[in-house]
């Protein structure tokens, strides 16, 4: 007793819907296995799900290619920023410069380590503090700080952020695109289940191996379960059995 399996994946479910339109372009209304408003319904979400799963599919290429750019960017944003707090806590440390520095930076008197700069968050927050804090320490009359010098760090940094929001608004567009997908997947599964009942529900009078074929010319797909594939080996098994024997079909939605 086949069963039908219904598409679990957005290439099956697009090739399932161009199979039924198909059908529905090719024969008249009173022909065809199902209705006239399935194909109404099929014309229009079909070029919808197709081109958001299409630019899906890029927007995520294209931020996995990106990827390895960004990640080199955050290192060298942290780097350069761990180097110029360190020379200035080293310098603190010779004499050359007042415990007193590292206020101007957001530190706290004593606080000789580095930061945490391990999250975006974190580095554009220290980042900005010591840009700023440097810049009004020099407009002060402050020594600059070298190797790095705050110039160096800042294009670091604002490199950095530029990264940051193209990465961001890449997640953001990644995000619109998957949860429209969501939405026209779940109707996109309404259609075709609806389509294929219809289908079934015109050929449910004729017998079994005609009924399946006719429906698998709309797009059905029918399973044999291994059992029953054993029995269609067996050359002693009549074909009476076989033809007596109804397909069960199950209606269980597919996931996403």
């Amino acid at each position: 007793m086949p069963y039908r399996r219904l598409p679990n994946t957005d290439t099956a479910r697009i090739k399932a819907m161009k199979k039924a339109l198909q059908k529905g372009q090719d024969l008249p209304p009173h022909k065809l296995a199902f209705s006239s408003k399935m194909v109404v319904r099929l014309q229009k979400i079909l070029p919808l799900f197709e081109n958001n799963i299409q630019q899906y599919r890029h927007s995520l290429n294209v931020q996995n290619t990106k990827s390895r750019d960004y990640n080199e960017i955050i290192r060298k944003a942290r780097i350069y920023l761990t180097h110029f707090i360190r020379v200035m806590n080293m310098a603190i440390f010779r004499g050359d410069l007042p415990a007193e520095t590292r206020t101007y930076y957001g530190m706290a008197l004593n606080e000789s380590t580095v930061p945490s700069l391990n999250s975006e968050n974190e580095l554009v927050s220290w980042g900005k503090r010591i840009i700023e804090g440097e810049e009004f320490r020099i407009r002060k009359g402050g020594n600059p700080i070298t190797n790095p010098t705050i110039a160096v760090v800042k294009v670091r940094y604002e490199t950095f952020v530029q990264a940051l929001f193209y990465h961001n608004n890449q997640a953001r567009k990644n995000f619109e695109f998957m949860e429209k997908n969501t939405s026209l997947r779940k109707e996109a599964d309404e259609i075709i289940l609806q389509i294929w009942n219809e289908v079934e529900k015109t050929h449910s009078s004729l017998p079994e191996e005609e009924r399946k074929v006719k429906n698998e010319d709309y797009g059905l797909i029918y399973f044999y379960r291994k059992n029953e594939l054993e029995k269609l080996r067996t050359p002693d098994l009549q074909s009476d059995d076989l033809k007596s024997a109804a397909p069960v079909f199950l209606q269980s939605q597919p996931s996403a």
